[in-house]
Order: structure tokens, then C-alpha cells, then sequence
């Protein structure tokens, strides 16, 4: 059977690949739960992938109850050493415009309540994973976060998409909020004191427990609203989902390039 240690987690906007028949299909049951979705080995160019919608297909599970341990352990289980996460997200800086495609290096986390480390307590917890092979940095409860993202796989991605002719830019600080609500002018005015770029609500704890687990991560955003006071009038989703079906095109683009290279 053919398989990948590459996998792509979809985000708002991209819950599936439609134009890929599925080589494989499993819906693993993992000691955290389900798995938002089924896993889809996918191909593209003869590279396969292995594809997981974050918010279920069709898209129904909100930021806060995804089900973000069970998703990085099977795919981890699947083979997979690399992730890429594709991220919906609003722009607080000029950096960071409507209908930019951004690739950040850094993240601040303002969640709350969510379960957010492998290492909570658990009896045999430890031997469990173990006998699924987790070793290295995954070993120690304290894992090293200072750079939250592979260095080499933002490069990979920023290659492919000056390849794709995709203009991304290169480095950005994520936050990450509790939602489902956005958030309010003052929140935002606070996140940018706080060296913030881009605002989203499924950045963490995905990028901790990919860590954890010792899989090489990096985040592939795009920008489809101004952050709240950064434009007047209220964010809607008719823009952004008009944004979405303009820019998803570009990430899909840069995706198909990374995967050829």
C-alpha cells in the first residue's frame, strides 16, 4: 500500500480535495478520541499525502472543540514526519494584508481550556508512547518551543511558492485565540503590543503537540479579513468567503508546488 510521510491539515476553506480520489481512507480511533475526520491518503503529480480536515467534512467542529491530540497522534500513527497546516486567519499588520499568503516563524498563544499537551497526568501515559515510538524531544515533558515552526520546512514552503509564483511573505508572528467569537478592537490593538501579525483560532495547541511528538510543522496562512478595528464597518463572512475562493487558489498552488519538489 502506498503511503506518505507528508500530510496536510485543512483549514477553513480547504476541508477537502474533491479532485483527488482517495488511495486510502481511515478514521482511526487513537487514546484521545476520534480524528476530526477521516485520514484520506491523497496524490498529486504521483506524490502521495495524507490529507485531514481539522474541522470535519464537511466543516462542523468549532476552534475550541477540535479535537487537536487525536489529529497529530494519527497521523504520527500514519507514518507521517511532516505537516503542513493551512490556516484561515486575519491580518493585524500592513505585513499581513488582505489576500496575503504568510508563512509565520513565531506564535503567541491566548487560548484557554484547551487540551493542550500529551503530558497531563495520565497514568502509563509515558509507556503508551513509547510503544508507539515516540522518542527524541518528545521524550521530555518540557519540550524546546522557542521556534514553534521547522525552519526547513518554511523554507520548502516559501521555495515552492516563489516557484508557483505565489508572492508569500516570509515570517510573521501568529496569535492564537479561544474563539468562535472574533475578537474585539481592543484585543486586537493588544495582540499587535504584543508583536502580533495574524490573528486565528486553530494555531494552538496543533503546533505544541506536533512538537511533542516530534514532527517537523510549519503553517501556511491566508489572510481574508482586516483584524476588528483595522478596517471600518463589521467583518462579515460573505468577505470572507469571498476571499477565500479568490486566495485558496493560491495556497492549493503553493501546496501542488511543495509537493513536487
Amino acid at each position: 500500500m502506498t503511503s506518505s510521510t507528508i500530510a496536510i491539515i485543512g483549514g477553513t476553506g480547504l476541508n477537502q480535495m474533491a479532485e483527488l480520489a482517495p488511495l486510502d481512507e481511515r478514521r482511526p480511533v487513537t487514546p484521545y478520541g476520534e480524528t476530526s475526520a477521516p485520514l484520506q491518503l491523497l496524490q498529486r503529480d504521483g506524490v502521495a499525502f495524507w490529507f485531514l480536515a481539522r474541522h470535519g467534512q464537511p466543516h462542523r467542529i468549532p476552534p475550541h472543540r477540535v479535537n487537536y491530540r487525536a489529529n497529530l497522534w494519527a497521523l504520527r500513527d500514519a507514518g507521517v514526519r511532516e505537516v503542513i497546516a493551512v490556516n484561515a486567519v486575519g491580518g493585524i499588520t500592513e505585513r499581513a494584508a488582505t489576500g496575503a499568503v504568510v508563512v509565520p516563524d513565531q506564535i503567541v498563544d491566548y487560548t484557554y481550556g484547551r487540551e493542550h499537551t500529551f503530558y497531563d497526568g495520565v497514568v502509563g501515559l509515558r509507556s503508551d508512547m513509547a510503544q508507539h515510538g515516540v522518542t527524541c524531544a518528545a521524550a521530555l515533558e518540557h519540550v524546546d518551543f522557542g521556534e514553534p515552526y521547522s525552519a526547513g520546512l518554511r523554507q520548502r514552503l516559501l521555495e515552492a511558492a516563489q516557484a508557483a509564483g505565489v508572492a508569500a511573505v516570509d515570517g510573521g508572528v501568529y496569535g492564537a485565540t479561544q474563539g468562535p467569537r472574533l475578537e474585539t478592537a481592543a484585543e486586537i490593538r493588544r495582540m499587535e503590543r504584543d508583536g502580533c501579525d495574524l490573528v486565528g483560532m486553530t494555531g494552538m495547541p496543533e503546533a505544541a503537540l506536533a512538537r511533542e511528538l516530534g514532527l517537523a510543522y510549519a503553517a501556511l496562512c491566508l489572510v481574508v479579513n482586516p483584524a476588528a478595528g483595522k478596517a471600518p464597518g463589521e467583518i462579515t463572512m460573505a468577505d470572507i468567503q469571498r476571499v477565500l475562493e479568490q486566495g485558496m487558489g493560491q495556497v492549493t498552488a503553493v501546496l501542488s508546488s511543495f509537493l513536487k519538489r
